[in-house]
């Protein structure tokens, strides 16, 4: 490469930087996101650490999986990672999209399984309904709640519009130990 030649990324940098150079502060900020502060978006914090995940069923039993969920990007997002113990990894990126008023979750497998789910606080749970485009559209509703050892999530699906609802999976997160 030429020495009067910049790469094609600083080329970039400076286009930009001259671009915002000449706006006024206020300007500049506003081009910067909204704070993550605001009480609704830590409505879902309570899901935030490193989890070894139980059926609820078998709470005596080795756990299914480890979870581990932290804020990232100023506390705007919560990622998770979920490593089951049969191979299935998976992540999810959770947001409080200010726009719409509402939570939404993206969930990726290794298997190439999407899920899109969104959703609200209801009570003290947070609840977020999707559809399985992998399982002829049915309807995904699943349920997180704070409880004292833990947290607990419920998945119920449903193959007829939503009239009736049958169990997908129970679980407890409850704080890893090593």
């Amino acid at each position: 490469m030429p020495m009067f030649q910049l790469p094609r990324f600083a080329l970039f940098a400076i286009i930009v930087g001259s671009t915002f150079a000449g706006l006024p502060h206020k300007a500049v900020a506003a081009t910067r996101p909204a704070s993550c502060q605001a009480p609704v978006h830590r409505q879902f914090d309570f899901w935030i650490g490193d989890w070894d995940t139980f059926d609820i069923g078998a709470l005596n039993k080795p756990p299914v999986a480890r979870n581990h969920v932290d804020a990232i990007l100023g506390g705007c997002v919560l990622r998770e990672v979920y490593e089951q113990s049969d191979g299935l990894v998976g992540q999810s990126f959770t947001i409080y999209d200010t726009d719409r008023h509402l939570w939404h979750q993206s969930w990726v497998t290794n298997r190439g399984q999407l899920l899109v789910l969104e959703g609200a606080q209801e009570g003290g749970r947070i609840v977020l309904n999707g559809v399985d485009h992998g399982d002829e559209g049915a309807k995904i509703r699943v349920s997180w709640e704070p409880q004292a050892n833990g947290v607990h999530e419920i998945a119920s699906k449903s193959h007829d519009g939503g009239r009736s609802w049958q169990p997908l999976f129970d679980i407890l997160f409850r704080p890893h130990r090593s």
